[in-house]
């Protein structure tokens, strides 16, 4: 196969919602029709227990959602689909953002009876800033819920989406019959006693089509009829250049839990999503069809197997071909080197790979020597642009519990903190150490994980902060004065920049007048 046939087959999407939407489900079913799994749910465990292949990690199985962004590589259709699966909770949506740095498409899974909801918002709301091609996946079908045309119009207003439905349900709840395929023009019928593989599927080019009385019932079929022609004249055909530039979202109805639905929504995006987008760099834009090779890292996960303590550094290919054992440039450290183990996934399971192209997300064995945000090339020096770590909005003093582990404790925190779950300011004043986070789940992973992936134990104590701020300036003489005046709140971060821990609005406020040489940031790309 050539390299430009290899990137024409790429599809690279995120998964995104609101917890409990659906998405992980989703995502195991894509899977299933991918002949990726044989069975949903299944991981290599001595549980009875099943748990979702994409939620690979201790904590995520008992908590039963999902912490970290999961990898997952399959075929279908003579393409490769590479599927991130993102953590839909609040708390965890840095690593979503970041995440979303490396798709070139997104499905976005809402939850027919619950409606738009906060963290879809958010999530929505950042793919639009980039353009990033839409699919809806409204889930849930076999229970009550929003009637579609209610959901369609919450959806163009609280996403801001202009959709283009291109399947529609007959029924939903006790009265969910199937899905007409409005893009294939044919009828879906839904068996409501078992989770269906095959499903049975009725050529129905014209709604008059007395089969469809036949198969759904008359009364089902009429409300079908009028609810088609109304869709038809309401919302805008599909164009797919439309799609690709983010003006239209795709719209497709099923039930993940059921298999329903899933390959409608599966042999669509194959069809329509997007291969490998070009990627903005600081330097200039690169192309997938570039000879040179080029990529960034997006996400590190320490202890991917607690056995091996390995860590595992992601790497989106955005140009080129990466080649195993071949030298490429660290930009940041300005050195070169070698990969010899390079990985493509199935969630937690690894294979090592020869070769891989523009749109793969690849694991790289890390020891240590990226950071997220980090660039490989052949040699040329790129940034990658839109990697940043946001201000925190909560803040705890961590204590050593067993001051025997201090060493596993710092380790861990060390590791911990480059995944970008969290971030780590050690106060200049005492050397305490202080862990911010977007929200409060975010510490009871951390304390888990430190505990059963490092032997170290630990207690977080409340600290009264509002913000971190990252400070920068050109003037020196400022500079001084202001750590000299501010000393006992200033901190520096796990990379040794310095930062200001305003303890309220109104104290960073007053920073901010007193000092106007100083430059405060609320991320740390500056």
């Amino acid at each position: 196969m050539s390299e430009s046939q290899a990137i024409n087959n790429r599809r690279t999407f995120g998964i995104i919602s609101h917890p409990d939407a659906g998405k992980t489900t989703l995502t195991e079913k894509l899977l299933l029709f991918g002949g990726a799994i044989q069975i949903a749910g299944a991981v290599k465990s001595n549980k009875i227990k099943r748990t979702a292949t994409s939620d690979f990690m201790e904590i995520e199985r008992q908590r039963g959602i999902s912490v970290a962004t999961s990898v997952m590589a399959f075929e279908y259709s003579d393409l490769q689909i590479n599927i991130l699966d993102t953590p839909g909770h609040q708390d965890f949506a840095e690593d979503t953002y970041r995440t979303l740095t490396a798709v070139d498409s997104v499905i976005v899974v809402i939850d027919v009876a619950k409606g738009v909801e906060t963290q879809t918002e958010k999530l929505v709301s950042v793919c639009r800033m980039r353009n990033t091609p839409i699919i809806v996946f409204i889930n849930k079908l076999d229970r009550e819920g929003l009637d579609g045309i209610d959901l369609l119009d919450e959806i163009e207003q609280k996403l801001g989406l202009k959709v283009c439905p291109l399947s529609w349900p007959v029924g939903m709840g006790q009265r969910f019959k199937g899905v007409y395929n409005m893009f294939e023009e044919k009828l879906v019928l839904f068996q409501p006693h078992g989770k269906q593989l095959a499903e049975e599927v009725i050529e129905i080019t014209d709604l008059s089509d007395e089969r469809l009385d036949k198969n759904v019932g008359t009364a089902a079929a009429d409300e079908l009829r009028s609810e088609v022609h109304l869709v038809r004249e309401i919302y805008p055909s599909f164009d797919r250049e439309a799609y690709l530039n983010g003006d239209i979202a795709p719209v497709f109805f099923g039930s993940a839990i059921n298999n329903f639905g899933v390959k409608e929504l599966l042999d669509c995006f194959v069809e329509i999503a997007p291969g490998p987008l070009p990627r903005h760099a600081e330097e200039r834009e690169v192309k997938p069809s570039e000879a040179v090779f080029s990529g960034f890292v997006f996400k590190i996960h320490a202890n991917m197997d607690p056995k091996h303590r390995d860590r595992i550094a992601f790497l989106r290919i955005c140009s080129g071909t990466f080649n195993r054992n071949t030298n490429y440039l660290h930009v940041r450290q300005n050195r070169k080197m070698k990969f010899a183990n390079p990985t493509s996934f199935m969630a937690s399971k690894k294979t090592v790979i020869d070769e891989a192209f523009p749109g793969d997300v690849i694991g790289l064995y890390d020891s240590g020597i990226f950071k997220i945000g980090d660039t490989l090339t052949d040699g040329e020096t790129l940034h990658f642009k839109g990697i940043p770590s946001f201000s925190p909005e909560l803040f705890r003093y961590v204590d050593n519990t067993d001051p025997l582990k201090s060493k596993q404790l710092n380790k861990g925190l060390d590791q911990l903190m480059d995944e970008g779950l969290a971030q780590l300011f050690t106060m200049e004043l005492n050397q305490r150490k202080i862990i911010g986070t977007v929200g409060a789940l975010q510490f009871d992973v951390i304390q888990y994980r430190l505990l059963h992936e490092y032997g170290a134990s630990c207690a977080f104590e409340p600290v009264n902060l509002y913000k971190a701020c990252w400070v920068s300036t050109n003037n020196k003489d400022a500079l001084k004065t202001f750590e000299s005046r501010r000393r006992k709140d200033l901190a520096k971060d796990k990379n040794g920049k310095l930062v200001y821990m305003a303890e309220s609005a109104w104290a960073l406020k007053m920073a901010q007048e007193n000092h106007p040489e100083i430059e405060f940031h609320f991320s740390d790309e500056f």
